[in-house]
């Protein structure tokens, strides 16, 4: 374990053991760079971190910036070493958009994982551009009106050499796509599924199954992006039949913050899934 335990995440959070499953790959010889986020507080406090590799944590916007310079340092004294960002939704598609996009666009030699609970959570639950349409937040009390941002398409419209999205339920396939990204040079981002329970109003030992079936239904495709060309990975690669995929509503009833959705509402969420799934059969590789 490279994540000692006695830290400070909410029952059922799946941030520790995806940053265990992150660090056995990439290695003791790895800098974590680490915006405001519930990983800051998971770390822990000025009095140490339970972390076996060096951690900066930084200011919200800047992580992109600040791990491009750290690499950039390292080079110039003939050290290697990984450099990997590890930031949730609003330090990474909201605060943290103009320096992620900087370092994309100078195809910076790091690591981008965006570890997306959908809200900013340590701060109480407020929407972020990634919250899902129909989510609950603080500031969205009767649900989003907005779609959930593209992120990776976004990141992958600058023409970095590796995008990918992955599933705490699908450990395996995350891990291999942290392999090949740490054997790519350039700039690498991973956008990662994380389900928050007080977040998204589930019991804490349903995170894995929460996880699962957004795969499952089709919300949330497993993918990898290499020179432009898209892949769809692991359970993914069988959902094109649209008989493969489980009715979203199997995913939405497990969540608290998705109990005020509508008839439309759910109906709406199936029509956008089918939809996505459509594009993505024109562009598969």
């Amino acid at each position: 374990m490279m994540l000692m335990r006695g830290n400070a995440a909410c029952p059922g959070c799946p941030i520790p053991r995806e940053l265990d499953a992150l660090l056995e790959v990439t290695g003791k010889n790895t800098v974590l760079v680490v915006p405001a986020s519930c990983t800051t507080v998971i770390m822990g406090d000025s009095k140490g971190m339970p972390s076996k590799v060096p951690v900066i944590h930084s200011a919200f916007a800047a992580s992109a910036a600040i791990a491009s310079g750290v690499k950039s340092a390292l080079d110039a004294r003939g050290e290697k070493a990984t450099v990997v960002v590890w930031a949730g939704d609003g330090g990474t598609g909201d605060i943290g958009f103009a320096s992620l996009s900087g370092a994309a666009e100078r195809n910076e030699d790091i690591i981008y994982v965006c570890y997306d609970n959908e809200a900013y959570m340590n701060t109480g639950v407020q929407r972020s551009g990634l919250t899902p349409y129909g989510a609950w937040t603080t500031t969205t009390p009767s649900g989003k009106r907005e779609r959930k941002k593209p992120l990776p398409q976004l990141v992958a419209q600058h023409g970095v050499p590796y995008v990918a999205t992955a599933s705490i339920a699908y450990l395996f396939d995350y891990q291999a796509k942290i392999r090949k990204a740490k054997d790519i040079t350039g700039f690498r981002y991973i956008h990662l599924l994380s389900p928050c329970p007080p977040g998204w109003k589930f019991d804490s030992s349903l995170t894995v199954q929460v996880a699962k079936l957004a795969v499952e239904t089709g919300i949330w495709p497993l993918y990898e992006i290499e020179d432009g060309k898209l892949r769809l990975t692991s359970v993914s690669k069988t959902l094109l039949d649209k008989a493969n995929r489980k009715p979203v509503v199997e995913y939405l009833k497990l969540q608290g913050r998705f109990a005020n959705l509508s008839d439309e509402d759910v109906k709406r969420i199936q029509n956008d899934v089918d939809e996505m799934w459509e594009e993505l059969s024109k562009i598969v590789s």
